[in-house]
């Protein structure tokens, strides 16, 4: 408490009237840990499941299916599972504002400031890789941890882009099925985590935040279907950044409604606290324009269109797929994108708002699942498609347990020996989960892990 500046005792004070005693004690309890199971890589009662919850002690978060709590000692960052992609660290609080978007499977969602990727992962998992979530963050530092995240959850339908809510406004209006604003804010929520927070607040501080809020807000909105869902949310306690925005916002957008608010207290829960807001658009927020006129199109070519350099590179691929990854099957809707010599696999669903060409211009950081590079004429698969694809869709594996000296070397980037015979690209597997790749000749398993994600001390 002794990091609280006193302004922001007052004004808590102010909020929370009886309660504030309550909520100042909060600041000298140890606080809440918690992680989210991914749904894209574990199923509820499946072995590595039940032995992961029983090996770290695991207890349900009651507001999110997926999310559990854990003790500080557990270090779960350090697992070699956490570099398998199978759970996402996370504040718990944090996890009300996906929950109550709520995505479905097929539609196209935007979260317009994602990084570093907890409620975008968590908005993926739901979706279960059909549909196509923009995650945006327009930081680019953040932007790519953000990206790190996707792909080390193994998803394939989600584009990460580093662009102005106004750039994203202009290009999709009215395209997504739900959009959440995690908007930044003061971020009083997270003094008992980091006590330097504390020190820089003001109600200074507190008013720009509001501004630039009112700012993006009405961004967000544009993007959003008739009938579609908004999430505003933010992990700060003051009205000024929560309900005054929301009613501001409703009172100059009579298209929307607010549907529920919840807030989440240090003091009343295990977490560090959230805001979040439900709004229903009702109506269409664009104005009239008059019918377009139809365009000429070019005949098609008696002989088919000619090759592109994407038809060669994705042949490429499957070509190689074939051979190392004989069980891997392309998502369906999608298309090949390349960007210099990387191959992606871009996610393109029915009515999407995403395509090469309504990108152009923006900046892209993945747009889609990774599949490799074309290096001096030869094809090398990237880490992406390693923790996007099932030990069982690859010709080669060496699977070991999470403790054991292989895996421990092979996250340190060592080469580990082959069994005679063994040759080509293989999956080096964490009981039974892909950690990334290896290619094997001359009796090694030489070591394919990115340098960026060895680690000197697993």
């Amino acid at each position: 408490m002794s990091t609280l500046p006193p302004s922001y005792i007052s004004c808590i004070s102010r909020l929370l009237g009886n309660d504030t005693a309550a909520f100042l004690r909060s600041y000298e309890q140890p606080r809440a840990f918690g992680l989210r199971l991914n749904p894209l890589k574990l199923r509820a009662g499946d072995r590595v499941t039940e032995n992961l919850i029983g090996l770290f002690g695991l207890k349900p978060i009651p507001w999110c299916s997926d999310g559990y709590f854990y003790e500080e000692s557990i270090r779960p960052g350090r697992h070699p599972f956490h570099a398998a992609g199978l759970y996402y660290i996370q504040e718990p609080s944090a996890m009300i504002a996906a929950e109550l978007l709520d995505p479905q499977p097929g539609e196209l969602v935007l979260d317009l400031a994602a990084a570093p990727g907890g409620k975008a992962t968590q908005i993926a998992g739901k979706m279960n890789g059909e549909g196509l979530l923009i995650a945006n963050e327009i930081h680019p530092a953040r932007a790519k941890i953000l990206s790190g995240n996707v792909e080390r959850l193994g998803i394939s339908n989600t584009l990460v882009t580093q662009s102005s809510p106004q750039q994203l406004s202009e290009r999709f209006p009215e395209r997504f099925d739900r959009v959440l604003l995690d908007a930044p804010c003061s971020g009083e929520g997270m003094f008992r985590k980091d006590p330097d927070a504390a020190k820089q607040w003001s109600p200074e501080a507190v008013d720009a935040c509001a501004v630039r809020q009112r700012d993006i807000l009405p961004h967000a909105a544009a993007m959003l279907k008739p009938g579609g869902t908004l999430v505003y949310s933010t992990c700060t306690f003051n009205t000024l950044e929560n309900e005054e925005i929301i009613a501001d916002f409703v009172s100059r957008q009579p298209e929307f409604r607010l549907i529920r608010e919840e807030r989440m207290w240090p003091h009343l829960g295990q977490g560090e606290g959230h805001y979040a807001a439900v709004l229903r658009k009702e109506a269409s927020s664009l104005p009239d324009e008059p019918e377009a006129k139809p365009t000429r199109t070019s005949k098609p070519r008696k002989n088919g269109s000619l090759p592109t350099l994407e038809d060669a590179a994705i042949q490429t691929f499957r070509t190689f797929a074939e051979e190392v990854l004989p069980g891997f099957r392309l998502p369906p809707n999608g298309s090949p994108l390349l960007f210099g010599d990387a191959l992606y696999w871009m996610p393109v669903s029915p009515n999407t708002p995403a395509s090469s060409k309504s990108l152009s211009g923006l900046r892209v950081l993945r747009p889609g699942l990774h599949l490799g590079d074309f290096r001096k004429s030869r094809f090398e698969p990237a880490h992406a498609l390693a923790m996007a694809v099932a030990a069982e869709d690859a010709a080669l594996t060496s699977d070991y347990s999470a403790d054991s000296p292989e895996i421990a070397a092979y996250w340190r980037g060592e080469t580990l020996p082959a069994s005679p015979g063994m040759k080509g690209w293989g999956l080096t597997t964490v009981d039974g989960l892909p950690l990334g790749w290896f290619k094997a000749s001359d009796g090694q398993q030489k070591n394919r892990l990115p340098k960026g994600l060895r680690s000197l001390s697993p």
